[in-house]
């Protein structure tokens, strides 16, 4: 990974999480690794070339394991590193915030239930 020149923490952060689907892809491996197919089904408004494309950062960062498994057709998984699940803590408060953000505007998203 190229050595990169932070002006603030945040902004360090955002560099290895920031993307429209980088955190959650994270929140969804928390608890397992996910085939490809699985992450697509749990993240519905990726495309699949976003999500590779996204899956692809988070492997470069040192965040995400990608594994093979050579069977008929191939099957990826995806795994957090010790890296990535340093992050957890940093996922976990953004969706403690959001449900709280959520809560006033009296909607209701069953995504956080297993995990906060």
């Amino acid at each position: 990974m190229k050595q990169q020149q932070f002006n603030c923490p945040v902004e360090a952060t955002l560099s290895l999480i920031g993307g429209k689907y980088k955190p959650l892809i994270l929140w969804h491996l928390v608890d397992c690794p996910l085939h490809y197919m699985e992450l697509q089904r749990r993240i519905p408004s990726a495309t699949p070339k976003m999500l590779s494309q996204q899956l692809r950062d988070l492997e470069d960062s040192g965040m995400v394991h990608r594994e093979v498994i050579p069977e008929k057709p191939p099957k990826t998984v995806y795994s957090l590193t010790a890296f990535g699940e340093s992050i957890i803590p940093v996922i976990d408060a953004m969706c403690r915030w959001g449900t709280s953000y959520m809560d006033g505007l009296d909607v209701q998203s069953p995504c956080c239930s297993a995990g906060a």
